[in-house]
């Protein structure tokens, strides 16, 4: 990585400020299921194909264990971190532990942090990861050590970055780990819309949730969306929204069971992060969850995000 793509720049950008660090890729055991490639691939594939520049990245800081408790009992991040989590909950989380993967979560959660903060500077910001919101309070479930959204969310508003905050999960799973650790705080709001008849099976409750039913595809879907997105905008108003664009609502994806197409995910992108930014809020972006055995299509589709906020970005003169 060049010394370009890990300077942090203090003038404003000219162009969509990306967040991303070589440690969001972790080598995992060759079996285990979980795509780790992607990280890497979603770098090069933004290269390769334009999207972005070298001087449009921003590499973060590791997250602080103090940092990471915002949100988290701070005996889970302690054991966590230091290998001392017992083996049940290690399968929960559903990776083996290795310092290098202690270092890639707290470097991934760092990287949200990050783009919450370019997004309330500049207005829009993207991460290269992120999303893990099956992170619990005290426990990790489903590839979901700490809860990035929780964290970042508690953190703008601990600094007075913020004085709301809307977290839009569009996953195709609940975000049942950022439901329940922010359940009850007033100055946060979680909309989830996700498909009913998918993990977690034992749901949790969010400000707003939207249950899909299998197969929706593109136009349902996004019908679906623009009949709640603008009053939840509207009652909220919110300085900051986080928006979690998994990928897995696509019809390939492994672990999703609806039926959106590429462009059906991009025109989502592009509708959230249009219908934020025309809100007055600040609009940073994660990942998500997306699951496929060709590595380089995931890669792809995740990179959709991005396209659709550097096409925002410059319909806009940001």
């Amino acid at each position: 990585m060049s010394a370009s793509l890990i300077t942090q720049r203090a003038d404003p950008p000219m162009s969509l400020p990306i967040v991303y660090h070589p440690d969001h890729f972790t080598p995992l055991p060759a079996e285990h299921r979980f795509p780790m490639g992607k990280f890497a691939a979603l770098y090069d594939v933004l290269v390769r194909d334009g999207v972005a520049t070298v001087d449009q990245f921003h590499c973060p800081q590791p997250a602080a264990p103090a940092l990471i408790a915002l949100a988290h009992d701070p005996a889970y991040v302690d054991a966590y971190l230091t290998g001392t989590l017992e083996a049940r909950a290690m399968r929960r989380i559903g990776f083996p532990w290795s310092a290098a993967l202690a270092r890639r979560t707290c470097t991934a959660l760092g990287s949200s942090v990050l783009a919450a903060e370019l997004a309330l500077q500049h207005g829009l910001a993207c991460s290269t990861a992120g999303g893990t919101h099956h992170a619990f309070y005290d426990h990790g479930s489903g590839f979901c050590i700490f809860n990035d959204l929780a964290v970042t969310a508690r953190a703008m508003l601990r600094q007075g970055r913020a004085r709301r905050v809307l977290i839009v999960d569009l996953d195709v799973h609940q975000g049942d780990g950022t439901a329940a650790i922010l359940a009850g705080d007033p100055a946060i709001f979680t909309f989830s819309m996700h498909c009913g008849a998918n993990f977690p099976f034992r749901k949790q409750v969010s400000d707003l949730d939207v249950e899909l039913p299998v197969g929706m595809e593109d136009d349902a879907y996004l019908a679906v969306l623009a009949a709640h997105l603008p009053g939840v905008l509207s009652q909220q108003r919110p300085d900051l929204v986080l928006y979690d664009a998994g990928v897995d609502p696509h019809r390939d994806d492994l672990l999703g069971k609806l039926a959106l197409s590429d462009a059906g995910l991009l025109r989502r992108d592009r509708y959230v992060i249009d219908a934020c930014l025309a809100a007055g809020a600040a609009v940073a972006c994660v990942i998500g969850g997306g699951y496929a055995r060709d590595i380089p299509a995931l890669a792809r589709r995740h990179s959709l995000v991005h396209r659709a906020a550097s096409e925002v970005w410059a319909a806009r003169g940001m």
